[in-house]
């Protein structure tokens, strides 16, 4: 039987992504570890590998191809002791189609009074809902078939809700569930959820809900970086009891240290005024490691490294790449993971491992004269900085009006993880590093 090539999952958060092309064509044979194809996630794109040998025999998704979903098949690989015979009439789930069997027109039959299914009904255990095939290991699909119980009614604990022993094991000791709600309950259930959410038709429907005339606009589809962000901000605002600190820093003397160390770095070595600031950030939570931390539902998690996550705007969208273990790296080796991470951000080429994860979150948008704003928590981190703009300010000195650098940043915080005390604590130690820089040097 061939062996399905299947749409791997690249990362946690991914549901569906785009095919961007194969690196192999059909007939071509491929051994354990060769390149297959390049797939691009929610944030990056990778290469995937064989992980068997054989003949690619058929081809089922073609490259540039959007929206495949995890777990769904993309080609078909014939074994050793197979030739191209072996996928004639292969349908997906590796069943073949009988000869004699053909598509029976619909036929409308009368209501009938709602009966107990017969024995023989009830050993066919159903392989699809609406026409989307269950996921089910063949040796779940053989006992659930022994059984006499229905796939659709079991609830999958195996990679991406597929159905294993275990489940069909479950099942057959758990109580029957009650039968399905009759179809006209069903629609009505289904009326309900949509009003009282988003309409399932689509951005259209959704527009036209708040007065918005058809016709009046263009309707440009979500990307994956785009659906991740929103579901994933959109949770955080609705699930993160946060509130926000303001302070402003003097960075004269930052900015003349940072001109300072350029004029001595190696060549290819440039310090940013942004790599100093995440150094500034890993030494405060070495200073107070209550505030590097996350809620969990068991309890308050204390991470033992500063992973500092660093928002970087990629075509359509937002990635947030880690430097890991930050207070341990001076800012020579800050800065060239930077300029390597930001680089391969923007190319899709970072790998999951270095975008995921973090303990703590920092988003600058002062370059681009914003003076002050708050972000959303990139969960489960339990804060995020968010830095301004450094200008010129008027301030007070020694009773005296004078003019000094400021850099307002706001410190978002999660209430669950830091209160108010520890986390205005923890901005004293990072407004130190950044006004008195040559203390990030002890």
């Amino acid at each position: 039987m061939p062996i399905e090539i299947l749409m791997p999952a690249l990362s946690p958060t991914m549901e569906e992504g785009t095919l961007s092309k194969w690196l192999v064509k059909e007939g071509d044979t491929v051994n354990s570890g060769d390149l297959l194809a390049e797939i691009e996630t929610d944030k990056a794109t990778m290469e995937i590998e064989a992980v068997e040998e054989g003949v690619i025999a058929k081809i089922l998704v073609t490259g540039g191809t959007e929206g495949v979903k995890v777990n769904a098949p993309i080609a078909l690989l014939l074994e050793d002791d197979e030739d191209a015979s072996a996928v004639d009439n292969y349908t997906v789930g590796g069943a073949k189609t009988a000869p004699e069997a053909k598509a029976e027109p619909e036929v409308k039959a009368a209501p009938a009074p709602q009966t107990s299914p017969t024995p023989q009904a009830a050993a066919q255990p159903q392989h699809s809902v609406s026409g989307e095939r269950i996921k089910a290991s063949p040796l779940a699909k053989r006992l659930a078939n022994e059984a006499g119980l229905e796939l659709a009614s079991i609830s999958g604990s195996g990679p991406n809700g597929r159905i294993v022993k275990a489940d069909i094991e479950t099942a057959k000791s758990a109580p029957q569930p009650a039968p399905a709600p009759a179809p006209k309950a069903a629609a009505q259930a289904t009326a309900t959820t949509t009003e009282l959410g988003m309409p399932l038709g689509g951005g259209a429907e959704y527009l036209t809900k708040f007065g918005v005339e058809a016709g009046s606009y263009d309707l440009i589809p979500l990307n994956g970086v785009q659906k991740v962000v929103a579901r994933r901000l959109s949770a955080s605002h609705e699930n993160v009891p946060d509130f926000p600190l303001v302070i402003d820093c003097e960075i004269d003397n930052l900015l003349k240290m940072r001109k300072e160390l350029n004029s001595q770095a190696p060549e290819g070595i440039k310090i940013s005024v942004n790599d100093m600031l995440i150094r500034a950030c890993a030494l405060a939570l070495k200073h107070v490691p209550e505030c590097n931390a996350s809620y969990t539902p068991d309890g308050i998690a204390l991470h033992k490294h500063a992973d500092v996550a660093v928002a970087v705007a990629i075509d359509g969208g937002l990635i947030t790449p880690v430097v890991r273990g930050a207070e341990n790296k001076g800012l020579s080796t800050i800065s060239g993971e930077m300029k390597d991470l930001a680089s391969r951000a923007k190319d899709r080429k970072l790998k999951p491992h270095e975008y995921q994860g973090g303990t703590f979150s920092i988003s600058n948008l002062g370059m681009m004269g914003i003076r002050e704003f708050g972000s959303i928590i990139n969960e489960p981190h339990g804060m995020i900085l968010s830095v301004g703009a450094g200008a010129p300010r008027p301030v007070v000195k020694d009773g005296a009006l004078a003019v000094a650098t400021l850099m307002t940043v706001t410190l978002t915080c999660d209430h669950r993880v830091v209160d108010g005390a520890m986390g205005a604590k923890w901005l004293q130690h990072f407004k130190r590093y950044t006004e008195q820089p040559i203390t990030m040097m002890l």
